[in-house]
């Protein structure tokens, strides 16, 4: 009984030193009598009980990691604080186990100094407005030499960056008189604009009444070319008339009648006047003489 105790103890001893069980996105190294055997992968895996071992186990995954906050001094000689987080992967598990005593040490002292020597070349104003380029030397600095620890570097973001409390002061001001600028350019181009708009407007006005006037004397001068047309239309219809009329029978009778009307009419309106002197033939049945006395006077009293 005790012979299969022991025998099934050792039985479980062998399983469980042969039988490995890797979970996904990791990766362990095998060595097999203290030398590099194999990379043991996802999934079940079998090893010589005793003469082999698993002595790392890596992670394959994007692993973060926090860069401690460090003092940068820029080409200008400011100093600024500086943090930031790195992200990496695992590649090659074998030199991420032989390469480096510690990878993650190693990293992180290579991106503190990569990022005080990229900084170091660079004036403050320029590190905030270059931060993707600061972050793309870094990473190319680190990534040319992380991989011979089997390590590849994705990415790293700077996280804050703190000058000195004096030149935060000083950065405010300047910030505080560039805007005070702008508004002061902002309301001398809204009053330009306003006085050309005003101007704008007073001309279009000037325009809109110069052009009324215009129509409006054009259209009194039509009016009065019209008058004028229509009272010689008239005139010109009542000669024909009566001319037509002169034409027909007792045409020239009438007309005479009418001249003499006139006559009459003219002899009233002269001896009604104490200015003018009035000659009166001693015939007055001599009407052809009447007729063209009138007829003078007619013309007299139109002039």
């Amino acid at each position: 009984m005790e012979i299969a105790i022991v025998l099934l103890v050792i039985a479980a001893i062998f399983i469980v030193r042969t039988i490995k069980v890797v979970p996904q996105q990791h990766a362990w190294v095998v060595e097999r009598l203290g030398k590099y055997n194999a990379t043991l992968t996802p999934g079940l895996n079998f090893l010589v009980p005793f003469v082999d071992k698993v002595a790392y186990k890596h992670v394959l995954k994007e692993i973060t990691l926090d860069i401690p906050s460090q003092v940068c001094i820029t080409r200008d000689n400011t100093q600024l604080q500086v943090d930031g987080v790195l992200y990496f992967q695992v590649t090659d598990a074998m030199r991420a186990s032989y390469g480096s005593n510690n990878y993650v040490m190693a990293i992180t002292q290579l991106a503190q100094t990569s990022l005080r020597s990229v900084i170091g070349k660079l004036e403050l104003d320029k590190t905030f407005e270059e931060r993707d380029i600061i972050n793309a030397q870094v990473v190319a600095a680190i990534d040319e030499a992380a991989l011979n620890w089997g390590v590849k570097v994705l990415r790293y973001e700077i996280k804050d960056l703190t000058p000195p409390k004096e030149i935060l002061h000083a950065m405010q001001a300047q910030i505080t008189a560039e805007r005070g600028k702008r508004a002061l350019i902002a309301a001398s181009e809204g009053r330009r604009q306003e006085q050309i708009n005003i101007a704008t407007g007073e001309r279009e006005a000037f325009i809109a009444r110069s052009e009324g006037e215009k129509a409006a004397a054009i259209n009194n001068a039509q009016g009065e070319a019209a008058a004028i047309s229509a009272v010689a239309d008239a005139n010109a219809h009542a000669i024909q008339v009566v001319a037509n009329a002169i034409r027909l029978p007792g045409g020239a009778e009438a007309v005479q009648l009418k001249v003499a009307e006139r006559a009459m009419d003219a002899y009233g309106k002269v001896a009604s006047d104490a200015a003018t002197t009035l000659i009166v033939p001693s015939d007055m049945s001599q009407v052809a003489t009447l007729i063209a006395s009138a007829m003078k006077m007619v013309q007299t009293t139109k002039a």
